[in-house]
């Protein structure tokens, strides 16, 4: 099989890639490890099956204000986007012998907000007209090879099947670490291969509870939902009501990754309800349901290095890739954007700027004679 365009990861970066290629006629076929696209990015129903109008167990929030490539595309998109609810006080927790106390912060700049639907909206709006036979999930790439000008890439199922795909260009919209594990003929420089090690996967350590409710009563008591704890085991709480006023409140574990692993979920869902108990009251026990969603425990997300918090990635305009796959090759993960790395409207950013890289090199190649911009 052959295309233009080959891209690793059906992420939002590999997504904004994908509509770029199209609108410009460009053919190109996605591959992704997930049997859904999104990455990271990753809405579900009560019973943690994907939905339409989901809760947020990846990321949640934008800031357009300052963030303007994704205003830009979820204007586009025609999405519809709401506030982070903030009206109320917030809830503080020191330590555990001491109770919780609350105070009215000042209003939050820039504003904090969300997509209706949940961000899987905006995974189903870009995907939504791409050509059926462009998108290949639940199959890993395992090598890429330069053959002949062309770069050959070798896939595997989860049935263990192989297969190649041939092309001219690749897009890796996979964070680094991941595309560290990808064996490479001839092998990327060593230096290229250390800084693809050494890049933290952002989300990557975390894990992500939400219990979900009949009403938001925190709200009723002139509460926020949001909350900072030093006792644990989630270390900052949000609420996490939809945009169709489904309630719920959300929380990032403040317990390392290992120990979340040993504790078990069920386990860390009865501590979890029991600490919204002790900040919003005996309300807070009475979930109708509640989601889990460990990124450390995600194979097409996190490796073993992402196992311990390594802060945030840093910008950067340098580089990824050099030596003879710098003009077959480019890296667009949010993690490797030069603006807001990590972020959504990294990836964004990223995804754009991997697009007008192949272009330009697609555009070299119609026309070897014509100096590159």
């Amino acid at each position: 099989m052959h295309t233009t365009v080959a891209i690793l990861g059906g992420g939002l970066a590999g997504l904004c890639v994908a509509k770029r290629l199209q609108a410009d006629g460009i053919d190109f076929i996605l591959v992704d490890a997930r049997e859904r696209l999104g990455g990271r990015i990753l809405s579900t129903n009560e019973e943690g099956m994907l939905s339409d109008d989901g809760f947020d167990l990846g990321p949640s929030w934008f800031w357009p204000d300052v963030q303007p490539d994704i205003a830009s595309l979820v204007q586009e998109l025609g999405l519809t986007t709401f506030p982070q609810y903030s009206g109320g006080d917030v809830v503080f927790e020191r330590m555990s012998r001491e109770p919780a106390w609350r105070c009215h912060p000042e209003p939050q700049a820039p504003q904090s907000m969300r997509i209706a639907g949940g961000t899987g909206a905006l995974i189903s709006a870009l995907a939504k007209g791409l050509p059926r036979n462009s998108v290949v999930n639940a199959t890993r790439v395992t090598q890429l090879i330069i053959n002949e000008g062309k770069v050959t890439l070798t896939t595997a199922t989860a049935e263990r099947s192989e297969g190649a795909l041939v092309a001219d260009q690749v897009v890796a919209a996979i964070p680094p670490r991941l595309l560290a594990e990808v064996a490479f003929f001839p092998g990327v420089e060593q230096s290229t291969a250390q800084r693809w090690k050494e890049t933290a996967t952002w989300m990557a350590p975390h894990a992500k509870f939400l219990a979900i409710y009949d009403r938001p009563f925190w709200r009723e008591a002139g509460l926020s939902g949001t909350a900072q704890s030093f006792v644990g085991p989630m270390g900052e709480i949000h609420d996490a009501t939809t945009a169709s006023g489904k309630a719920a409140l959300f929380g990032f574990l403040s317990v390392g990754a290992d120990m979340r692993a040993s504790i078990g979920e069920a386990a860390l869902a009865t501590s979890c309800l029991a600490q919204l108990a002790r900040l919003y009251g005996p309300d807070a026990l009475q979930s109708q349901a509640t989601l889990f969603k460990d990124w450390a425990a995600d194979p097409f997300t996190a490796t073993a290095q992402d196992r311990s918090a390594s802060g945030h990635p840093h910008p950067s305009a340098a580089p990824w890739i050099a030596g003879v796959w710098q003009n077959r090759l480019s890296l667009c993960s949010s993690e490797t954007s030069a603006i807001e790395p990590g972020f959504m409207a990294g990836a964004v950013s990223a995804g754009h700027r991997a697009a007008g890289e192949v272009m330009q090199r697609l555009n070299g190649l119609k026309n070897p004679g014509r100096p590159s911009k």
